[in-house]
């Protein structure tokens, strides 16, 4: 199974880029795993939300494979402890999916369509967080669950 970290918005700021390629590169160890930034779609900040949403949508269906399974982020999610996000990355990889997607939309969430598309909806929290701190968590947390998933020390209870 290949694990994708799927962003709208902007290259990773420097205090991020850090953080999150060290968690990728950790990743790695478990599965293949790669970073897609989609754009901004031009003009953004001339179009109405649910327009911006539509087109956003629009390129995210375009890139989704029928296959791949989808996790979007949003805080109307459901929550899950880490070892439930293990849980729920295992049972990706016995069911044997091809690609799991993480989804971080943009800065007014995602158009209903994605939210349709997605297999699941997860909330990392009950907080709003900056979209580039958030792939800060996302690859943390992933980094975390396949740890818990091989039973190593990285995470302690």
């Amino acid at each position: 199974m290949k694990i994708q970290f799927w962003s709208i918005g902007k290259a990773h700021e420097s205090y991020i880029k850090e953080g999150t390629e060290m968690f990728t590169k950790r990743i790695h160890h478990y599965y293949p795993v790669q970073w897609n930034i989609i754009p901004s779609v031009k003009n953004a900040g001339n179009l109405a939300a649910p327009e911006l949403k539509l087109k956003e949508a629009e390129q995210v269906l375009a890139a989704l494979k029928k296959e791949d399974f989808l996790v979007l982020l949003d805080e109307r999610g459901k929550q899950l402890s880490s070892e439930g996000l293990a849980a729920m990355i295992a049972q990706r990889s016995n069911e044997s999916v091809k690609s799991l997607v993480f989804l971080i939309g943009g800065a007014f969430g995602v158009h209903e369509s994605v939210a349709q598309r997605a297999g699941f909806t997860w909330s990392l929290s009950p907080l709003v967080f900056p979209h580039q701190l958030v792939r800060l968590i996302l690859a943390e947390q992933v980094y975390r669950a396949c740890s818990i998933i091989r039973n190593e020390k990285y995470h302690h209870t």
